[in-house]
């Protein structure tokens, strides 16, 4: 008599199992990376080169709609990498990691400190490294070297066009009265100035500065403690992110 047909389909295995497990993979590894990318340390050709990468072999071998053919979207990627903020995020982060080496016997010393936050890079110069107790004289003798490294990242050409802030602070101690200032206010000014003329003398353009003086109204430690004191006590010197200009 007849024989029974084998059903066809059913949802038995393919073979091909295996794939959705490999593809889940490969996706959590490119996730990984990309987590773990940081563009401040790559250079300008290095982008150049992965965007060029995208948009001439797309995420592999396969032709369609995994490649960029030539059109708006090759232009977008093309526009991005022409844009200045391009160049300008990626050498800030290198001028972060410059002067942090640059200044590296001067911060294990406590005589400055190198930092980022959102208005970009704060060199910050100790007062009493500086300065002479109430006096908004720099101490060339001491502080030369110091200056003229400085005035040296200033003028890299990593930074170049980029604007500079210079900010005075003190402590809270009030001026002496019979002294030459009326305020913390006019000393912490005076000391901002101080340090744009030198460093306008060794080859920075002063229209590339802005001079601000804070008193005691910006402390970063606590003036309860001479040590405290001491840190609050400061000129520093903000390379200006490109929103901050």
């Amino acid at each position: 008599m007849g024989r029974k047909k084998k059903k066809s389909g059913g949802g038995g295995p393919t073979g091909q199992e295996w794939l959705t497990t490999y593809s889940d993979m490969v996706t959590l590894v490119l996730c990984f990376f990309a987590i773990m990318f940081n563009p401040d340390e790559s250079t300008p050709s290095t982008m150049s080169q992965m965007a060029i990468s995208f948009m001439t072999r797309g995420m592999g071998a396969q032709a369609g709609g995994n490649t960029l053919s030539p059109g708006k979207m090759a232009d977008m990627g093309n526009n991005i990498l022409s844009l200045p903020s391009t160049d300008r995020g990626t050498s800030l982060g290198t001028s972060l990691k410059k002067a942090v080496s640059l200044f590296a016997p001067e911060i294990k010393q406590k005589k400055m400190s190198v930092t980022s936050d959102e208005r970009g890079i704060i060199i910050s110069l100790a007062s009493d490294a500086f300065f002479a107790p109430a006096s908004a004289v720099i101490n060339v003798e001491s502080t030369r070297d110091i200056l003229l490294r400085l005035g040296s990242l200033l003028t890299s050409t990593e930074l170049n066009g980029r604007k500079f802030r210079i900010e005075g602070h003190t402590d809270s101690t009030p001026v002496d009265p019979a002294g030459p200032w009326e305020s913390n206010w006019e000393l912490s000014s005076a000391r901002s100035i101080a340090v744009l003329k030198y460093l306008s003398g060794l080859g920075v353009p002063d229209r590339r500065f802005q001079v601000a003086g804070f008193a005691d109204t910006m402390p970063v430690s606590s003036d309860e403690t001479p040590e405290g004191r001491a840190y609050n006590r400061r000129v520093d010197v903000v390379i200006l992110d490109d929103a901050h200009l």
